[in-house]
């Protein structure tokens, strides 16, 4: 039975940076991974979606070349196969990035296969029984179709599924009006699909303050998406070889009809398999196993990481973030400004001091924090 100091089962995110840090620490390390390296950010999450989401600037941006002096004869067209085929290419990189960095790491050995629980802390993978002293969780999650009348009979997509379309559909309705819905509402329509956003909400991302979904619906709407709060799903159906939704919406009851669903309305975690009741580990009533501040199980020295443990679904969520929100273009750039300082442990005086480079959007962060007030 090979013994090591640690064990890590994935290698999202979390995974593989721990699995550094333990080797650089002089710990004997086995890493499990049982599909496709890097985890959903790498295959079905951020690289991808982001990827979508240039090209579809792309095609929106020439679309108004003549607003920058520029001439385009003919109309602007997107061909989804090259689209495709460009994101595969970068998602194969990062992917195969992780798994090479991983297998050449001296310290480290990776066992491809499913990992399995078999007493407190022995882990079983393709006939082998490891054991270790520290065991570390990070195997994510996957979408969920939530019980609807008539969705069994549907073919619908998923977060993960839709990443393989190499196609424009026509009509797109989603379910759900988050993060990873919105992003992909904005790529389709972009690309010139029809969009409708169904979400039974008050507003949009409700994890915002309130105007930043407000402005977020302003700006999808203003593109042609077409936006559905406070706004229940009775039912799904087929219509020809369409798909029609029956929503119910301040007392009405009327229908959508598209040609293909996202459903994206709810996430499980990956622990159905993990044989988590043989390590004695405790989980809720969801799967999500149960961890307290610093991510340890009520098991000593088993740590669940990342998205299991239903503490936080997005990479950046590992980080202490307090205070700022940003909505706009380069958004995600600009935040390192407001990172930095509060690592730092400084005040905001310090930030908006500072000579930022101009011209840039992080150079108006100054400006913002000069508008500053005391809470009442």
């Amino acid at each position: 039975m090979p013994n090591f100091d640690a064990i890590v089962i994935g290698t999202g995110q979390s995974g593989p940076a721990l699995a550094r840090r333990l080797v650089a620490a002089g710990r004997k390390v086995a890493i499990i991974e049982r599909k496709l390296f890097g985890g959903t950010c790498v295959n079905t999450g951020c690289t991808p979606t982001k990827t979508l989401i240039a090209s579809a600037y792309a095609a929106h941006v020439a679309r108004r070349a003549a607003d920058y002096g520029v001439k385009i004869s003919g109309a602007v067209n997107v061909d989804m196969k090259a689209v495709k085929a460009r994101k595969d290419s970068l998602v194969a990189a990062s992917r195969n990035g992780v798994e090479r960095s991983l297998k050449t790491l001296e310290g480290c050995t990776v066992y491809e296969g499913h990992g399995r629980f078999v007493a407190e802390k022995r882990v079983a993978v393709n006939g082998s029984d490891l054991a270790a002293d520290h065991i570390f969780i990070n195997v994510g999650a996957r979408a969920t179709i939530p019980p609807m009348p008539g969705l069994d009979r549907i073919p619908c997509l998923t977060n993960s599924s839709m990443m393989d379309i190499d196609f424009l559909p026509a009509h797109l309705i989603i379910l759900g009006g988050s993060y990873v819905e919105l992003d992909i509402a904005q790529i389709y329509r972009l690309f010139g699909s029809e969009v409708s956003v169904i979400e039974l909400g008050l507003r949009l991302i409700p994890r915002e303050d309130e105007d930043v979904s407000q402005a977020v619906a302003d700006f999808l709407k203003e593109e042609g998406v077409d936006v559905h709060l406070d706004t229940y799903v009775e039912g799904v159906d087929k219509q020809g070889s369409s798909i029609a939704l029956k929503i119910e919406s301040a007392g009405k009851s009327p229908q959508v009809i598209g040609t293909h669903m996202l459903v994206a309305i709810g996430r499980r975690p990956n622990t159905d398999d993990l044989g988590l009741e043989k390590a004695g580990i405790a989980a809720d009533s969801r799967g999500y196993i149960q961890v307290d501040d610093q991510l340890r199980t009520n098991v000593p020295g088993i740590w669940a990481i990342g998205d299991c443990n239903g503490r936080g679904a997005f990479t950046h969520t590992s980080k202490q973030i307090l205070g700022a929100s940003f909505l706009g273009l380069a958004g995600d750039e600009v935040i390192h400004c407001v990172l930095d300082v509060m690592y730092a442990k400084v005040p905001y005086t310090v930030i908006q001091r500072a000579m930022h480079i101009h011209p840039t959007v992080s150079e108006l962060i100054p400006t913002m924090m000069g508008e500053l007030k005391p809470m009442q």
